[in-house]
């Protein structure tokens, strides 16, 4: 190797002239490698969590060969490695339970493989986010790239969003507004290619955010998947970890605070998810930086919604691209922002959204032409909510933004799902819907049922939105005055463990808060009750038995707690 190169992690296992290097250089020559990719070229490890199983992400194999193409191109070796992909819609019984097992595999990957730097490709909910973890936790160069949005929905002339469109239907089906074959009828025409739902839920939510944080290259929120752009983009990634590499720009030299703190605000101008709230709290973790629950409605409260995209608005991912993009919308926001923040594109955020234009004001708006003037995460406290829950005022109704009424309780999603079309239940319009046992541990994996379909017979009168109360999540494509993330849950003794049917609960929005009108002695004696009878750990070998043993509260990101923190990259015993 010349003296002048610089020496990469990687040389410590290929650079070795001895039995080692031999072992290690040998094996991987059987993949039809030439000597010289061991001269002390960046080694860039491709992590890819295609799947069949996950629609969203089926076509990261040939995203992957053209990420290859720019390493090769910047004078890398790119070797690609799997992680396990977590398919959203077809993983039971909640995909949310193993994103940690997959930050578990990719950090373990990252560190024990002689890499120099890391393309994180994902797309579904929850793998870029378990990719994140895993690769703060060992804190090498690291870029995303996403598998972009599907192309729009379409039904019968109009355009139909994932997941949203699904909610809708359905409602429109059990209130005998919509046939069940118009529903049935509409399946086809919702998902027209790989890609994540091109709503604004989850995985386009966070593919903006890695974006506002300087972690992917410029559009990559936004291009759909089948874009021929897509790919452009993906090479040019392939550039630009090489590039990262040789600049020793470490993922924390980017991830730091004042990114998280670009990510809030950006959850705000495109009415992102509130699943977002868990991942950047446990990234946070990782990485050891300060963050905390009411940052989140602190940084955002005064950024209104600007991105008019479902489920929050009315239009959908191609859309937002092609009105611009994410730096378009982030342009309106620059005031809010840290612009000096530097980005994996080898410049300052402030950069990239100076060179950004606007190309449709309908769905980017300007800052004092909103879609609506309440957007962000609010972070609600109580009685009820001790540790915190959350609610994601634009897609609720402003007219339950104040709202006290009668609960109606449900023990359990299976408890609800056997009642909710009772003509004999009793509920009407102003009572409040909650749900228990849908936390971390109660689950467990908090799974995306918070946005509890409503009543059957309240759904014939013509009601639209109720009030709903629980420890689970909801999908990001979801809409509603929904109150989720409850802190703790009931599975850990949270006061919401104790409402019956019958008591009065209060929520203030704008004030943040969430009460339940009972004294603080009736809480207290209900609870104690509560721990006397409280039902035996059900899990008791597995996965499942150590996530539940282990996983912190919503408020900390879910993570599990032997986790929080990091290993680092160094790996100092021999494996011959």
């Amino acid at each position: 190797m010349a003296a002048d190169k610089p020496k990469f992690r990687s040389q410590d296992v290929y650079g070795r002239p001895d039995r080692d290097g031999f072992i290690h250089r040998s094996w991987m020559k059987s993949e039809g490698l030439p000597d010289d990719v061991f001269d002390g070229r960046p080694v860039i490890g491709i992590c890819n969590t295609w799947s069949e199983l996950t629609p969203c992400n089926a076509h990261l194999r040939e995203l992957a060969d053209y990420v290859k193409r720019g390493v090769w191109e910047a004078g890398g070796l790119p070797l690609e490695f799997p992680a396990m992909s977590l398919g959203e819609t077809q993983m039971r019984p909640t995909t949310m339970l193993f994103r940690n097992l997959l930050a578990m595999e990719v950090e373990e990957s990252i560190r024990g493989n002689p890499i120099d730097g890391v393309v994180l490709l994902g797309g579904c909910d929850k793998t870029t986010p378990g990719q994140l973890m895993g690769a703060a936790s060992v804190d090498l160069p690291t870029i995303v790239v996403s598998s972009g949005p599907m192309l729009n929905g379409k039904y019968r002339g109009c355009d139909i969003g994932s997941g949203t469109a699904v909610w809708k239907f359905s409602e429109a089906v059990r209130a005998g507004e919509m046939k069940l074959t118009d529903f049935m009828a509409a399946e086809s025409g919702m998902s027209r290619s790989p890609g994540t739902c091109m709503t604004m839920g989850t995985a386009s939510t966070f593919a903006c955010l890695v974006e506002a944080m300087g972690l992917a290259l410029p559009y990559n929120a936004t291009i759909p998947a089948v874009d021929a752009r897509r790919r452009v983009l993906a090479h040019q990634s392939g550039r630009a970890i090489v590039a990262a590499v040789k600049a020793d720009l470490r993922l924390s030299q980017i991830l730091t605070r004042a990114a998280l703190e670009n990510a809030i605000c950006t959850i705000a101008a495109i009415g992102g998810s509130t699943n977002a709230v868990l991942h950047l709290l446990a990234i946070a973790g990782r990485l050891g930086l300060p963050l905390n629950l009411t940052d989140f409605d602190r940084l955002s409260s005064d950024i209104p919604l600007l991105v008019d995209l479902q489920p929050s608005g009315q239009y959908l991912m191609e859309d937002f691209h092609y009105a611009g993009g994410l730096p378009a919308a982030l342009k309106q926001i620059a005031s809010k922002l840290h612009l000096d923040a530097p980005t994996v594109a080898g410049c300052k955020l402030g950069d990239i959204i100076a060179e950004s234009e606007c190309f449709n004001e309908t769905v980017i708006r300007a800052f004092d032409h909103p879609v609506r003037t309440e957007s962000g995460i609010w972070v609600l406290h109580g009685n009820l909510c001790p540790g915190g829950a959350i609610m994601k005022p634009s897609a609720a109704g402003e007219t339950l933004y104040h709202h006290r009424g009668r609960a109606v309780v449900f023990e359990t999603i299976e408890d609800y799902k056997a009642k909710m079309d009772d003509p004999d239940l009793d509920v009407d319009k102003d009572c409040i819907l909650v749900l228990k046992g849908c936390g971390p541990k109660g689950y467990p994996g908090m799974p995306e049922v918070g946005n509890l379909p409503l009543p059957r017979k309240l759904l014939a009168q013509g009601v639209k939105d109720m009030v709903r109360i629980s420890d689970a999540r909801m999908s990001g494509t979801a809409f509603g005055t929904v109150i989720l993330h409850v802190t703790p849950e009931s599975d850990a003794g949270g006061p919401l463990a104790i409402v019956k049917t019958g008591d009065e609960i209060t929520l203030n929005g704008p004030e943040r808060s969430l009460t339940l009108q009972l004294s603080d002695q009736d809480i207290a004696a209900r609870l104690t009750e509560w721990r006397m009878n409280r039902p035996s750990q059900r899990y008791k070998r597995g996965y499942y038995q150590l996530y539940v043993e282990h996983v912190l509260q919503a408020d900390k990101g879910c993570d599990l707690d032997f986790l929080v923190g990091s290993s680092g990259s160094t790996v100092v015993r021999e494996s011959h």
